[in-house]
């Protein structure tokens, strides 16, 4: 079949400049010029920056975001339409863009300016149409419905009138404090479930179980011991398919611990007001869940209620919902204990009610629940695809679902398994993406590749050296790959399932202006980690004024968070900081006289099993070893990296990090500026720190406590906090602030009213704290102090021009 691209429906003039700008968009950006190596020592003293170089730092990501063309995010599939939902970078703003992949047909995917207008009515601020708050949106299976999440919350608009509405809370259902605690204030969607016939509904009274035949509506009590302690729940409640059993949830509640935060300058009255937070911490009682199984009453039978054993699943963390085989003979749920040593997937006979264990789980340190997958194939109990680290990377297996043993180890070798994509169990195969395969690569740039269940046939859709991102069609006939590095623009290919064949490349990122304009990739670095083996990576970031004839102070950016991993390996440089700063935050950061590096030490995720455990009960380590011998690597290579002067800063996780690095390894890092810090893991939301540092909470957490550790601060610490953070309890900074005060050291404190946990990162005064976290790092790591911002007689100085770009 011959190829189409879109390129063939431009005018030759048009389509030849459009290639040319591509090419020059992926070959220009080629890896960022190296330092020059082997130079000696160069002068420490640089130009102390003026109020016009913080202005021109502040305003880089402004003046350079709108410098590009076509850069695409990934796209996604719209239910069986054969068209594909993705937005990307146009003239002054973005777009959402739809394409059919059977006539390769473009166009916008809704009218944007309409859908501004009416969801800005809807949220209470004003959006443009180039410029919607949202990265990613779906369609519903019609098409006529749009959904996406904006500030922590599902959206939709209806586009038959562009009608948008905040969707309900965890889809209607009462809230839960972080998974495991219900909110007992909330009422939740605790009305009747209708039987699949539509014979019955099953619904609570007075915190038991009762059945209400809909054609007569006498109502039968299935159950009578339930109370507000110890209360039937009917949200959980789950229909057999056949309509003769269902199943839900007994629940002894858990602790109900509130954070209370005062937000001290409301917007709209002078008194300040009183925020209250549903909080489960570590140590925390949970929601303890019972299964309870229900018969019911049939001709001539009564309906008949079989408590279960709860011996194969004690002390539960967490039970998922129910799940019905098809003929209704088992129900299955997932079962996470408590400390996260163990998971197991626990299916129930129908009949008698006896629980067995298909699948278990295991671990010396943690199970991780940041990456589990189970599949039942066919929909049945026979057989079930699982992934585990159980042999020392995140593999898939097949195990025998009667037996609960491993039939087939599907992937084995030292490279992970990221998540599933696809199962097609009429052809057994298995649609998955991975790293670390390809030798020569960066280990974390992510591919995709398919299986046989057998684990025969493995078979790579992805092949450019680059990170992948890959949506397989509903029929899979079709996949779209759109892949990137942090030098060279995304490009989005369609190609087709059965050959890998490309069918067309339906976006290549231009962005020739913005290299035109100054822009330079990150360098990519690796050195060998504490074990003198493992290659840990990072990027370097230099100012665009790079003097090879100076030294220059470095300032790590930091995100240690075990779950995941986080130096950029895709290109968009604009994001704010979150999960660690993004590659424009350190550009600005070292626009102002210094080196900026981001790395990925031990601790966090996408490497081995054992190169992740590093951090179990030990968040005070955040790969500091590695990033320390990451740094000596560089400077060894880079005379210019002055590592006598290393500052480092980060936020939530980050912000922990940054803290921990003066208390525990001040004799290499200098200064450190901590935004929204979860400085003592006890004071954190439960569900992130007993995956980490397990549980019971013991003296594992005081030894990476900010706070019991405060005393040994050496150099110099900024803390930033937003007063109602509602992920990190705005206490834990305060914590540390006391235990500073106690041990008489010095630090800078900045309290954001009426912010959040992205307090100066990215809402409220962004420009404000990175203008004290300039002038921190100024001073900290320089010796020179900031301008007199009190003396300005104007708002801002000028910003100037962005290199002849106006």
């Amino acid at each position: 079949m011959r190829r189409r691209s879109f390129i063939a429906a431009l005018p030759a003039a048009a389509a030849a400049a459009h290639a040319i700008g591509a090419r020059a968009a992926v070959e220009t950006a080629g890896p960022a010029a190296p330092f020059p190596a082997g130079a000696g020592p160069a002068p420490a003293a640089g130009p102390v920056p003026t109020e016009t170089d913080y202005e021109r730092a502040l305003s880089l990501r402004d003046r350079w975001i709108g410098m590009t063309e076509n850069v695409a995010w990934p796209a996604r599939w719209v239910g069986k339409s054969g068209r594909l939902l993705y937005r990307k970078t146009v003239p002054g703003g973005f777009q959402f863009t739809m394409v059919d992949a059977t006539t390769l047909r473009k166009e916008p995917a809704f009218d944007h300016d309409r859908l501004a207008a009416e969801f800005s009515k809807a949220a209470g601020q004003s959006f443009s149409g180039l410029h919607l708050p949202f990265e990613r949106a779906r369609f519903s299976e019609d098409g006529q419905t749009l959904t996406f999440e904006w500030e922590e919350a599902e959206w939709s608009c209806r586009l038959s009138d562009y009608s948008c509405k905040r969707e309900p809370e965890e889809g209607g259902r009462r809230p839960r404090g972080f998974g495991v605690v219900r909110d007992l204030t909330q009422q939740g969607g605790n009305g009747p479930k209708a039987s699949p016939d539509g014979r019955w509904e099953a619904l609570i009274l007075n915190q038991n179980l009762a059945l209400r035949e809909v054609a007569t509506g006498t109502v039968t009590p299935l159950s009578t011991d339930g109370s507000e302690g110890d209360f039937y729940d009917g949200e959980t409640i789950a229909w057999s398919p056949d309509s003769r059993k269902l199943i839900l949830y007994r629940v002894r509640p858990g602790y109900r611990r509130e954070v209370h935060k005062v937000e001290s300058s409301p917007k709209d009255q002078i008194e300040p007001k009183l925020h209250t937070q549903l909080y489960p911490k570590p140590g925390d009682a949970v929601d303890q869940e019972q299964p309870v199984l229900f018969h019911v009453p049939g001709t001539g039978a009564p309906g008949r209620k079989l408590d279960i054993d709860a011996a194969l699943f004690p002390n539960p963390y967490l039970m998922t919902d129910f799940e019905w085989r098809a003929d209704s003979a088992t129900v299955v749920f997932e079962y996470t204990r408590r400390g996260h040593q163990m998971v197991r997937v626990i299916e129930i006979d129908a009949a008698t009610g006896t629980p067995r264990a298909v699948v278990t789980e295991t671990a010396a340190t943690f199970v991780n629940n940041e990456r589990r997958f189970r599949h039942d194939v066919n929909k049945g109990g026979a057989e079930v695809i699982w992934l585990s680290e159980r042999d020392g990377w995140s593999h898939l297996y097949l195990i025998d679902g009667r037996t609960g043993k491993v039939k087939t180890q599907i992937t084995k070798g030292d490279w992970v398994v990221r998540h599933v994509t696809k199962v097609d169990d009429e052809r057994r195969q298995i649609y998955f993406a991975a790293n670390g395969m390809r030798p020569g690569e960066d280990p974390y740039f992510q591919h995709f590749y398919r299986v046989d269940f057998d684990g025969r046939n493995l078979v790579p859709l992805t092949t450019a050296d680059a990170y992948h991102d890959v949506s397989l069609s509903d029929d899979l006939v079709y996949y779209v790959d759109t892949y990137s590095r942090v030098d060279m623009a995304p490009v989005m290919e369609l190609r087709r399932t059965s050959d890998r064949s490309l069918v067309a490349e339906v976006e290549r990122g231009d962005i020739s202006r913005l290299l035109a304009a100054g822009f330079r990739p990150p360098e990519v670095f690796k050195a060998k980690g504490r074990d003198g083996k493992t290659d840990i990576w990072g990027v370097i970031v230099r100012p665009l004024g790079f003097d090879p004839a100076r030294r220059y102070p470095v300032i790590e950016n930091i995100y240690a968070g075990p779950h995941d991993s986080f130096v950029p390996k895709t290109f968009w440089p604009f994001g704010f900081h979150s999960g660690g700063d993004k590659v424009i935050g350190m550009q600005a950061q070292a626009e102002m006289g210094f080196v900026v590096a981001q790395i990925d030490g031990m601790g966090t995720m996408n490497r081995s099993k054992a190169f992740h455990d590093v951090c179990w009960k030990n968040l005070k380590d955040s790969g500091f070893p590695d990033r320390i011998r990451w740094w000596q690597a560089a400077a060894a290579q880079y005379p210019q990296l002055d590592i006598a002067r290393v500052g480092i800063y980060g936020g939530s996780a980050g912000g922990q990090s940054s803290l921990a690095a003066l208390l525990f390894f001040g004799d290499f890092y200098k200064a450190a500026f901590c935004y929204a810090g979860c400085h003592d893991n006890r004071m954190d939301k439960i569900s992130w720190n007993e995956q980490w540092m397990g549980w019971p909470v013991d003296e594992s957490y005081a030894q990476s406590s900010n706070v019991d550790n405060a005393h040994r601060l050496t150099g110099q610490v900024a803390l930033v906090v937003g007063e109602l953070d509602d992920n990190v309890d705005p206490s834990s900074t305060m914590q540390v602030v006391n235990a500073l005060i106690k041990a008489d050291k010095t630090f800078d404190l900045l309290v954001v009213p009426g912010e959040g946990h992205s307090a100066g990162r990215s809402t409220g005064p962004v420009r404000y704290a990175l203008r004290k976290q300039y002038g921190f790092f100024l001073k900290a790591l320089g010796g020179a102090d900031a301008p007199d911002w009190n003396a300005r007689t104007s708002t801002a100085a000028a910003v100037p021009p962005a290199n002849g770009n106006g």
